[in-house]
Formats: C-alpha cells, structure tokens, sequence
C-alpha cells in the first residue's frame, strides 16, 4: 500500500526547492560561471529536486511491486509503464535525471549554459511531474485500475 502521506511531503519538499530556485531563474550564464555561491546553490537544489523525484518514483515503484528500476532514469520508464507518467514527462525526466549524475560525479565539467538552460526552460517540467503524481495518488483514492494496492 502506498503512504500516500509521505509522497504527498515529498512533494511538498519538491515544491519548496521549486520555488527557492525561482530566485536564480534569471541569472546570465556569464554570472553562474563567475559566481561560485550561485553555481554550488543552484546545482544542489536541482539535485535536491532530481532526487525527491526519483525518490517518490522509488516509493510508488516498490509499494506497488513493479519492476525494480536499473537506473534513476529507469525509475521514470517505469512509472510511464505503468501509466502513472505520460511519455513526455517521462522523457524529460530521464535526462534531469542523467543531469543529476553529472552534477553529482562532476562525470564532465558541469555546463553553464545547460545549467541555465534548465532554469529557465525545465523548472515548470518539475510541476508537470507533481501533478501527474497527485492525479495518481487521487485517481488511485477514486479505484482506478492502473493502481494496485
């Protein structure tokens, strides 16, 4: 059975980082590179955000037994298997999540202009994903079939 009540802080949480980073919405890709508050404020609030995602993914993945993931980015394929996601919100999900990867693992010198790019073009991405969630939980209260417990 899911805990509804833990996903529901989760979100909460997801929606607090959301609206902290707004501050940052507008910062000059020329600013990040030269600002290192900024760039070490910004990179993990993302990761935050990328994490409680995933981490809520995690939750309703294994409360409903569904397949285990193989990757963060796997997580987000499974929920859209299991139609709790469309294949939009998927897609974009995968790739924050392999952003997060590179933020974490520094796997290449972190890019200013993606960084930026995903402040100014992928913040509402985020609530596209809370909501598809919410609809979930509240669809799952109504009986629906795509949700087991």
């Amino acid at each position: 059975m899911v805990d509804e009540t833990l996903i529901l802080r989760k979100l909460c949480e997801l929606e607090a980082y959301t609206s902290q980073i707004q501050d940052f919405r507008s910062i000059s890709v020329n600013d990040y590179k030269s600002d290192w508050k900024s760039q070490r404020i910004i990179e993990r609030t993302l990761q935050m955000m990328i994490e409680t995602c995933v981490d809520i993914a995690g939750h309703i993945i294994s409360d409903n037994k569904y397949r285990i993931p193989e990757s963060y980015a796997d997580a987000f394929i499974v929920l859209r298997e299991n139609e709790i996601v469309d294949a939009d919100i998927c897609r974009t999900m995968e790739k924050i999540a392999k952003f997060r990867n590179v933020i974490v693992h520094h796997y290449d010198r972190v890019d200013a202009e993606i960084v930026v790019g995903i402040l100014r073009k992928c913040l509402e991405d985020f609530d596209k994903y809370k909501n598809a969630i919410l609809n979930w939980l509240k669809g799952s209260a109504a009986g629906c079939p795509n949700r087991t417990n």
